[in-house]
């Protein structure tokens, strides 16, 4: 994966082969990923390289991530529970994501076009990280370490297979990463599980 915020807008996320080639899913959507980018640094943000792609933080908080996709690209906000969408524009990334958490746009031009709607959306949840709110705490949720939190915040694919799976296997995985000493550890363990993770099996399944 990439290092450099810069790679990103030229060359990709350099999580496949596709990097640094034509077909990179960034490349036809450069204009929009270039006007997100600025809209974002804009209002205030700073930016960061996660998981390979470009983040924007606020008030020592992850506020919101840019993503490439084959159809589409995304605007997908961190605590997006908190969010009011007074728009109605937020989607869910896929069938297990348990709330609206992106802006989702298919041509380049529609950017500019949402400009101001993503300038309030993203200054909400701004105000939010900087009074220390965060969603409440769903009923019977496990307790997962920050580090998967963050790893499936900025992961779309990752954060639908592992909602998907059976709370049993989920809490396989809370239970392996709790044993790690140190947060590279459960870091280097979320990687090696990704795979797992996708498949559908627990942390102790072949």
């Amino acid at each position: 994966m990439i290092t450099g915020i810069e790679d990103f807008f030229t060359k990709g996320c350099g999580r496949c082969d596709r990097f640094a080639t034509p077909d990179c899913s960034t490349r036809p959507w450069a204009r929009g990923l270039t006007d997100l980018r600025r809209i974002c640094r804009d209002v205030g943000l700073t930016e960061a390289v996660k998981w390979g792609h470009p983040c924007y933080m606020h008030a020592g908080r992850n506020i919101a991530i840019i993503g490439a996709f084959r159809g589409d690209f995304r605007l997908s906000f961190f605590d997006a529970a908190l969010l009011s969408d007074p728009e109605g524009i937020l989607e869910r990334q896929g069938p297990n994501t348990r709330h609206p958490d992106m802006i989702r746009f298919r041509a380049n031009e529609q950017v500019a076009e949402r400009e101001a709607v993503i300038v309030c959306y993203l200054r909400e949840a701004m105000r939010h990280a900087e009074e220390g709110r965060r969603p409440p705490r769903e009923e019977g949720a496990l307790d997962l370490p920050d580090e998967l939190v963050e790893a499936l915040d900025g992961d779309p694919g990752l954060a639908e297979a592992f909602h998907g799976l059976t709370r049993g296997r989920q809490k396989s995985y809370a239970i392996a990463l709790a044993s790690a000493k140190t947060s590279a550890t459960r870091v280097a363990r979320i990687a090696r599980f990704r795979d797992r993770i996708i498949a559908g099996k627990g942390a102790t399944e072949r």
